[in-house]
């Protein structure tokens, strides 16, 4: 399996035009989970994992999965500048575009990463990103966790073996 994390520059350095400081926050949680993921990468099966920073001359441009997201904004269409796409070992793509989905799945990966390593492996999120992946049930506390018939996990995402 490989992933590539694509993440606006400008937004990522706290340009103000280009989303605020929320979003800058949140893109800055998502570069240091695939930071996290892309070092310990060999301990969940994962071949490659590639960030890439995308300027506005390069939007949505690959890096090394050949898959972009667009919308259509004002009858136009619009590339996704932030997006995770992960490639299966079957060669099936999977792309999110939704931010909150992207922190989740990268967090799950991070989650696994720091069941199977001893020491510290966690991630200082910001208090949006800490909302965002509490909300999906990651980083609490094991006792706190559902039992076994509570119903399906965070959703989504590409974990080890998939």
């Amino acid at each position: 399996m490989r992933l590539e994390l694509r993440v606006c520059q400008h937004c990522l350095n706290r340009d103000d035009g280009h989303g605020g400081k929320q979003k800058a926050e949140l893109l800055q949680d998502m570069v240091a989970c695939a930071e996290v993921i892309q070092e310990y990468k060999d301990v969940i099966d994962l071949e490659d994992v590639h960030i890439r920073r995308v300027r506005d001359d390069e939007q949505g441009k690959p890096e090394a999965l050949p898959v972009v997201a667009a919308t259509i904004q004002n009858d136009q269409i619009v590339l996704n500048d932030t997006q995770l796409v992960a490639e299966g070992q079957d060669g099936t793509m999977l792309l999110y575009a939704n931010p909150d989905d992207i922190l989740t799945v990268l967090a799950g990966n991070v989650d696994e990463i720091s069941k199977a390593v001893p020491g510290d492996v966690t991630v200082d999120l910001s208090e949006t990103g800490a909302r965002i992946v509490s909300e999906a049930g990651l980083g609490a506390d094991p006792d706190d966790q559902p039992g076994p018939d509570a119903g399906p996990g965070p959703g989504p995402g590409p974990g080890p073996g998939q």
